[in-house]
């Protein structure tokens, strides 16, 4: 993970604080292929942007990812707005992921749930927060959207 910082760790937030709001994004070139996720954090005045990269890959991980590694860099339980511009991802938590959880993380058709390992691992994050989330539409001019965007292609770039 590369984490291109301006605010210190300890400085992460507790709920009493505010309010920690993200922005997260995946992308794929080929789908599977070169995959990069990048997130941006902001708490008030400060920032904390993450990015990172995986060789062969899917979009859909990377999104996951992305909101997996964005959740991981709070030190303290937090209260926590979401952004990502994945229907996979907003779905899969608002939707799918209780019904998984009910049947042993299998689909309603009960076939295994893809990316299971990711799910599960931001089942965990969530459950360490309190967390909202925001779908906003992808490469439509949401400046929080673009930058994290903009930070997953600097993630593919560091796996070329």
């Amino acid at each position: 993970m590369t984490d291109s910082s301006t605010v210190q760790a300890d400085e992460m937030p507790t709920p009493l604080q505010g309010t920690v709001e993200m922005w997260t994004d995946g992308a794929c070139k080929g789908n599977p292929g070169l995959g990069g996720w990048g997130a941006l954090l902001r708490f008030g005045e400060h920032e904390k942007e993450l990015f990172g990269g995986e060789k062969v890959t899917t979009n859909n991980r990377m999104e996951l990812t992305a909101v997996v590694e964005a959740l991981r860099a709070l030190t303290r339980p937090s209260t926590v707005i979401i952004h990502v511009d994945s229907s996979y991802v907003m779905n899969g938590m608002k939707s799918w992921i209780a019904g998984w959880k009910r049947n042993g993380w299998k689909t309603a058709s009960k076939q295994p749930v893809k990316n299971v390992d990711l799910w599960q691992a931001l089942d965990a994050e969530v459950a360490r927060h309190q967390v909202s989330w925001v779908w906003v539409k992808g490469h439509a001019g949401d400046p929080g959207n673009e930058r994290a965007d903009a930070l997953a292609n600097k993630g593919v770039d560091t796996v070329r």
